[in-house]
């Protein structure tokens, strides 16, 4: 089997790239090392490496002859730079993500799967379950938002199997550890390491649900590989723990050298996924504790 995966050899994407060539597939990868958070980017040998932009249909097209499964995880994925700069975050989750779709359109591919957010859901009441309203507060929300329905829109309309995966807090190995707007885990784990006050933005009481890398990877892999019933192509899945704890709780854990930052606008107060559907439909599970898993670092 031949995968292809964008933003290979970032965080999530890397992981995933590692993953798939252990359980033996081909993998090529598409990655323009955009991402400002990454310390750096982690581009195994053993895949076919492009660095390109996912916007470049000229450049990119042939890559996808051959495919039989695309996991999208190129984006502009953090919320801040992306209020910053809106057109950025437009242009790489919208506009790239439809470059992506019509690429794998075009060579037959059997099924991509799109790597979304759960800021989708805003300030909707938690558990977020995937039938809630849209709800974006900022630019970068809106933008993934934007690729999930052009997902939909290339399943209803041309039958190219796609899958929606709205992730919640993703942490784990080669998370990105510069800037203050990486996700927090990273952050403070190298703060720690440095021996440096652990920065908690607001009051530290806002609660996220943090689901492990290698869960996200585990349910890439599976939806790809596993039929499900025709109905659910161009749908949404949380993938979360189905678990949240306070940002406080978790700096406590790691050290109680700590400063507070003022807190961001755009972000809501509380993430929690409600994960049922992805255990029904596509038979996940996480399987990574939190606690468990800083303990060990």
């Amino acid at each position: 089997m031949k995968a292809l995966v964008t933003g290979g050899a970032g965080f999530i994407g890397s992981n995933l790239v590692d993953k798939l060539l252990e359980n033996g597939f081909e993998v090529v990868v598409i990655d323009n090392e955009s991402a400002e958070c990454n310390e750096k980017f982690y581009w195994n040998p053993k895949a076919d490496n492009h660095k390109l932009d996912i916007c470049d249909y000229e450049f990119t097209r042939d890559l996808y002859e051959g495919v039989d499964y695309v996991f999208h995880l190129a984006a502009e994925s953090r919320l801040q730079p992306a209020i910053k700069n809106p057109i950025n975050a437009v242009t790489k989750n919208a506009v790239g993500t439809c470059t992506v779709l019509q690429c794998a359109r075009e060579a037959n591919v059997k099924k991509v799967i799109y790597s979304s957010t759960s800021s989708a859901y805003g300030l909707n009441k938690y558990p977020n379950v995937e039938t809630d309203p849209n709800d974006c507060l900022n630019p970068y929300s809106v933008s993934k938002v934007a690729g999930e329905e052009l997902c939909k829109m290339y399943t209803n309309l041309y039958g190219l199997k796609t899958i929606i995966f709205r992730y919640f807090n993703v942490y784990g190995e080669r998370s990105p550890t510069t800037g203050q707007y990486a996700p927090v885990i990273g952050i403070f784990l190298k703060q720690n390491q440095n021996n440096d006050p652990l920065t908690i933005v607001g009051d530290g009481l806002q609660r996220r649900d943090f689901v492990h890398v290698q869960d996200v990877v585990f349910a890439n892999i599976l939806s790809a590989v596993n039929d499900i019933d025709s109905k659910y192509y161009g749908q949404i899945f949380n993938i979360g723990s189905g678990e949240n704890i306070s940002i406080i709780e978790i700096a406590n854990q790691i050290s109680d050298n700590q400063i507070y930052l003022p807190p961001r606008e755009g972000e809501a107060k509380t993430t929690l996924a409600d994960i049922q559907k992805a255990k029904t439909i596509l038979n996940w599970c996480p399987s990574v504790k939190l606690k468990e898993w800083i303990s060990l670092q």
